[in-house]
């Protein structure tokens, strides 16, 4: 047996994302077959819990729009038009003591950017600089989670209605005692903001602001949304 998250939108407000554990049968091995069985089994034990239908972002999902929204494969597009994938641009804006941040990642693959020796022979992570952005590493998955929905935000007009229908997200490769971002926990979060009218254009291009809702320490009014797709900034 193995025990993995199961992450639900929270319209009540700040943490805007519930977390619920879910034991499941574990189909050993990496063969996507394999591993669609064991995302089968988590998503029938969840169901058991009252949470379905359930959604598999990650490339071992059966669904083609939860492979689509791997970080791996989902894309989110600069200012001047320049666009990569939410992996390279997370792992590409990493400073550390001793480098960074190493944004020539972001033209690579999400694989390459991912296993880049650098990031393991470059000291401590001391915070996050994209497009010229300082962003802090607190809270731990802000940064993370805000590349995320910002890829989300910018496709909002096809991928909303689909991310709606669903009550909980899965990552069936993510384990929490070994891992900290969630590409799942992320889309749960989006669908959170967006239906509670707190997802808009300021979230993108105001850190500060950003930052504040995430923490649950200010309680902001809805802003009238932008209708046309945005660029980051």
């Amino acid at each position: 047996m193995a025990n993995r998250p199961i992450f639900t939108p929270d319209f009540n407000g700040f943490p805007y994302v519930d977390t619920v554990d879910v034991e499941f049968k574990w189909y050993p091995g990496f063969a996507k077959s394999q591993m669609q069985k064991t995302i089968l089994s988590l998503h029938e034990a969840a169901e058991k819990q009252g949470i379905a239908p359930i959604l598999e972002i990650s490339s071992k999902s059966a669904s083609r729009l939860g492979v689509s929204l791997s970080a791996f494969n989902l894309s989110l597009e600069t200012e001047n038009g320049q666009k990569m994938s939410v992996e390279c641009a997370y792992q590409g804006s990493k400073v550390f003591e001793n480098g960074g941040p190493y944004d020539e990642l972001y033209f690579g693959s999400s694989k390459s950017a991912k296993t880049d020796e650098r990031l393991q022979n470059s000291g401590e992570l001391i915070g996050f600089n994209f497009c010229g952005e300082d962003f802090p590493i607190e809270p731990k998955t802000a940064f993370y989670d805000w590349l995320y929905i910002t890829a989300l935000y910018q496709k909002k007009k096809y991928l909303m209605p689909q991310l709606a229908s669903y009550q909980g997200f899965s990552d069936i490769v993510f384990n929490p005692s070994k891992s900290l971002n969630c590409q799942a926990r992320a889309a749960a979060l989006y669908v959170s903001l967006s239906k509670s009218g707190l997802m808009n254009k300021q979230i993108i291009s105001d850190k500060d602001y950003y930052i504040d809702i995430l923490n649950g320490h200010k309680q902001y009014p809805p802003v009238e949304q932008d209708p046309q797709q945005l660029s980051l900034f």
